[in-house]
């Protein structure tokens, strides 16, 4: 619980004092009995009490001012304590906003011949409007998470789906194509998408319960991109273009109210501050103060930090061999279902099918996606089960994540070989692409939920800038490659060229699933080959608590010279904490020494604080140093009974 300032000074702050004297009688005291220097005046220091679960903070007038409210003294009200009923709609308004925001990106797709018409352009032209939405959202998914981090879930995606309702506007009532175009480009760069939806999962989830929820938000991620095309083909051919873009904003409009009225703040920290505030107003706890709220607010929204924060998951993208292999596999299969949405009218139309048949014949992969869905349920259970029998096996914990995947990437090629010599048109029926395009629905989606799942894993603290990549890698190349789809499908192969230009990309697939193989069987030597998991390996060889690690990725500290040279942030360091974040918060195995496995769990409510401190560095000492503090009968340094070092 968290202290006020009338309570008496116990032994165990008389002794941390020994090692912190901060002498209120004396303002000139510049030195503490250590020898480092004294705070500056104003400057706030943080140490552990024994036996107290809450982080004080000392003024420099020697008195416990002011108290920080951690997430062990507030865990009741915090969202990992929301009812499952109330999850599972938090997570279902989730679901209708993401599917509504991939809805977006895929049913403008069937305004192209009246744009064509009335703006006096060419086919190959219109498509532009699709491409720019995509490699925008690409970049806007980015952009977004920081901002929810720090002011909370809530208000950023409320902002996003509000600007990108607003967006619609000037397209629908667009009197020339320059006007659609600026408007899909704003519209895409205002989606927030799943760097924030997924980090919604990660406040409300325990880890081990995760990835069930990992698994219904993938669903509607990929599920709402079929769903355009479906809806489309009516509204194409009963209605005028300029409805295509109505019934977005319609559909956006219902989703925002339904998360305005419906869904709470879910991000930890800013629950915490509004806790803080309200133990104040009420009396409770007059002098406790949130942790967003004891930090300047120019530290919090630099642009310095946000922008380090921002470039990470294109270092990562192009550094690390695992992060690279797994977002070019995941985001080739994306990018091949809008390849798929311009070349079913081709194939399609070989057998007469009209407008809205041609959408109907995307139902089959949603079909493929319900099947995976449905197939990982077991397999999340397995995984969790041999998670628990082999807590020291490093496959158990990490590579099993793929096993799935193993059975389940080759439907990719498979199902592009198939649908290749399927789709020439009579005398061949038209299931038979149908089939083959559910079997590619099942590998899409298997690769997106495993790929994810296992980055958050194998990447620890740096799981959120690892699946930064991977989100970033799938619109992006959706949205480059919307536009050669349909020239690349006419003009390879001469009077074969739909079954040529399908049988290539059955080439480029196989060799993108035999990384999936590769990564199973030698992901360990990977990993170690890895910059960003070399690092962390060696601030575990050097014994360094995981805890430790994790708190100098986010704050710049050095960990026995192994991370200095990583380029971090301060609190703005949004994406390790954020989204996927989903969520180094506690053991994803149950492994001692593993970083994924270093936290207590958080609802740990002792009587002895469980969790790690937070290491902060001490004033005037060198910039990322830690001090230890000494404890009764101990020499610096020594462990606590969990087997953390406690620093300050």
């Amino acid at each position: 619980m968290g202290v006020s300032h009338d309570v008496q000074p116990t032994a165990a702050d008389a002794t941390a004092r020994q090692t912190d004297d901060i002498s209120p009688t004396d303002p000139s005291s510049s030195t503490l009995e250590d020898g480092t220097a004294a705070p500056a005046p104003g400057r706030r220091m943080r140490f552990p009490a024994d036996g107290l679960e809450d982080m004080r903070v000392i003024e420099k007038t020697g008195t416990y001012d002011n108290v920080e409210l951690t997430e062990e003294d507030c865990f009741e009200e915090l969202g990992y304590q929301f009812p499952s009923w109330k999850k599972w709609w938090i997570l279902s308004v989730i679901f209708i906003v993401q599917v509504s925001m991939n809805f977006n990106t895929s049913l403008y797709s069937n305004a192209l011949t009246g744009i064509s018409e009335e703006f006096g352009v060419s086919m190959q032209a219109a498509r532009v409007g699709a491409a720019i939405f995509l490699i925008t959202y690409a970049f806007g998914c980015e952009l977004w998470a920081p901002w929810s981090e720090e002011v909370g879930r809530k208000p950023i995606l409320q902002a996003s789906l509000f600007l990108v309702n607003i967006w619609q506007i000037p397209v629908a009532l667009a009197p020339n194509y320059a006007t659609v175009l600026v408007g899909r480009a704003l519209g895409g760069l205002s989606s927030a998408g799943g760097s924030v939806t997924l980090g919604m999962i990660a406040d409300i989830f325990e880890t081990d319960k995760q990835q069930y929820a990992v698994a219904y938000i993938v669903f509607s991620s990929v599920g709402g991109s079929v769903l355009g095309p479906v809806v489309g083909g009516f509204v194409e051919q009963y209605c005028a273009w300029r409805w295509n873009i109505w019934i977005q904003l319609i559909f956006g409009v219902v989703v925002q109210a339904l998360h305005l009225f419906t869904v709470p703040e879910t991000r930890t920290t800013v629950m915490m501050d509004k806790i803080a505030k309200r133990r104040r107003k009420s009396g409770e706890q007059p002098n406790v103060y949130g942790p967003n709220e004891l930090v300047p607010y120019a530290e919090r929204f630099s642009a310095r930090e946000i922008l380090l924060t921002w470039v990470r998951p294109f270092k990562m993208y192009l550094t690390e061999p695992i992060v690279l292999t797994l977002s070019l596999l995941s985001g080739f299969s994306d990018a091949l279902i809008f390849m798929f949405i311009q070349s079913f009218a081709l194939v399609y139309k070989q057998w007469g099918f009209n407008t809205y048949e041609l959408g109907l014949s995307f139902i089959p992969i949603l079909v493929g996606y319900v099947i995976a869905w449905l197939s990982f349920i077991p397999v999340i259970k397995r995984n969790i089960r041999e998670r628990k029998e082999k807590p020291d096996d490093e496959t158990a914990q990490y590579e099993s994540r793929l096993w799935w995947l193993l059975y389940t990437a080759p439907c990719l090629p498979i199902g592009l070989i198939i649908f290749a010599w399927t789709s020439t048109g009579p005398p061949i029926h038209w299931i038979g692409s149908a089939v083959a395009a559910a079997i590619v629905g099942i590998a899409n989606y298997s690769i997106y939920m495993a790929t994810i799942d296992y980055m958050i894993c194998a990447y620890g603290p740096y799981s959120a800038s690892a699946t930064g990549g991977n989100g970033w890698s799938r619109d992006f190349l959706a949205g480059v490659l919307t536009l050669p789809a349909t020239p690349f499908f006419k003009n390879i192969g001469g009077k074969n060229h739909l079954a040529y230009a399908s049988t290539i990309l059955f080439c480029i697939s196989f060799v993108l699933v035999i990384a999936v193989y590769i990564i199973y069987f030698w992901g360990p030597a990977l990993r170690k080959r890895s910059p960003f998991a070399q690092q962390l390996s060696d601030a575990r060889a050097e014994g360094v608590p995981e805890s430790r690690v994790k708190n100098d990725v986010e704050t710049g500290g050095a960990t026995g010279g192994a991370l200095r040279r990583m380029p971090t942030s301060a609190r703005a360091n949004s994406f390790v904490r954020s989204q996927q974040n989903i969520r180094v918060r506690q053991a994803l195995g149950s492994r001692q020494n593993s970083y994924v496995g270093a936290r207590t769990p958080t609802h740990s409510r002792s009587g002895s604080y469980s969790g790690a401190r937070t290491p902060v560095s001490r004033p005037g000492s060198p910039a990322g140093t830690r001090t230890p503090i000494s404890r009764p009968g101990s020499s610096s340094g020594a462990k606590t009974p969990q087997g953390e070092s406690v620093s300050v």
